[in-house]
């Protein structure tokens, strides 16, 4: 790794740090600095990088003559997206406990700020999963250490956070793709039957985006827990099939690993929670596209959300999948 206090860029293994100030820029943020003050490991900090993602948070890399500590700084309006910071906040620590996240160091509540300690590891992208085989196992084996450990803080059941959202969204006038309501009794169909027959709730990340995978080329870290909440594990797998796009094999080899044998039933619950996912994420990124004041093109990643999953509700996925509920609730 270089470190250079004049660089343009710094490369760890885990992040590509893109270095736009000094030190001392930095700290005539008036924010930041009043931030930095406050907390006791970071007061005699030597750098402090921003660390590129996050689309609810800015996040830093800040480094002392000892330590090295990534700094979360939540952004104000997360509450309107159902982000509870106190239970990130308990659930990240918790996810420690569990083997599978980073130690919490310390926190400033009021502001949403949130110290843990740096991991070094490769950050994986949606490319690295779906064309690494040998990585699927290894992500279902840290799965199963989350959804084993301690109970998480808060219960997240997604059918309410995406009424939640569409209230929301129709309320206040935002962005909706042409035929979106049109879809939504298949989906409240979908939901309905799901309900019929609920898994066992266990800790669950809820928002496993590729990049929520760190991998120090012995264990497969989890990061990221403003979506946390107790949930079922079919919810957890077919969310993160639906945001890194795995093909159906792919789905199967996970659900495999993660069950320990091959269940189709529990293949039709991943695959149903990941068509629910990702219709309803396309409303938080309406939310987003007005409220958030991170510059990020949220219309286009939430269209791509919507042009994935509505073939999969007009054709023939969608009735596949929940004829297979239906039948394996009377069995």
């Amino acid at each position: 790794m270089t470190n250079s206090k004049n660089g343009d860029w710094i490369f760890s293994k885990n992040y590509l740090i893109i270095r736009i100030y000094t030190m001392s820029s930095f700290m005539q943020d008036s924010r930041l600095s009043s931030i930095i003050t406050r907390i006791p490991v970071l007061t005699n900090a030597i750098d402090i990088a921003p660390v590129a993602g996050g689309l609810t948070n800015v996040n830093y890399r800040v480094d002392t003559p000892t330590e090295t500590y990534f700094l979360r700084v939540g952004d104000t309006v997360g509450g309107l997206l159902g982000i509870d910071r106190e239970n990130e906040r308990i659930n990240t620590d918790r996810a420690h406990q569990a083997g599978v996240g980073a130690a919490v160091i310390d926190s400033l509540p009021m502001e949403n700020v949130l110290v843990m300690a740096w991991i070094e590891a490769k950050t994986l992208h949606a490319e690295d999963i779906r064309s690494q085989a040998h990585l699927l196992p290894r992500i279902a084996s840290s799965l199963k250490m989350l959804h084993s450990g301690p109970i998480f803080q808060g219960e997240v059941q997604f059918p309410t956070l995406r009424k939640k959202y569409l209230n929301m969204v129709q309320s206040a006038g935002y962005f909706l793709p042409d035929k979106y309501l049109s879809i939504e009794p298949l989906v409240l169909d979908l939901e309905k039957t799901l309900g019929l027959s609920p898994e066992v709730l266990v800790p669950c990340n809820n928002d496993l985006l590729a990049e929520n995978f760190m991998d120090d080329g012995i264990k497969i870290w989890i990061i990221d827990y403003e979506y946390s909440g107790q949930n079922e594990a079919s919810f957890e797998i077919g969310n993160l099939a639906g945001e890194i796009s795995l093909n159906d094999e792919q789905l199967t080899d996970l659900c495999n690993a993660y069950w320990q044998k091959h269940l189709p039933m529990k293949i039709a619950r991943a695959m149903a929670w990941s068509m629910i996912a990702r219709y309803g994420w396309v409303l938080w990124a309406s939310i987003q596209e007005t409220i958030s004041s991170i510059n990020f093109d949220f219309r286009t990643w939430g269209m791509s959300k919507w042009n994935s999953v509505l073939p999969e509700f007009q054709g023939n996925r969608y009735r596949e999948v929940l004829n297979i509920l239906k039948k394996s609730i009377h069995e």
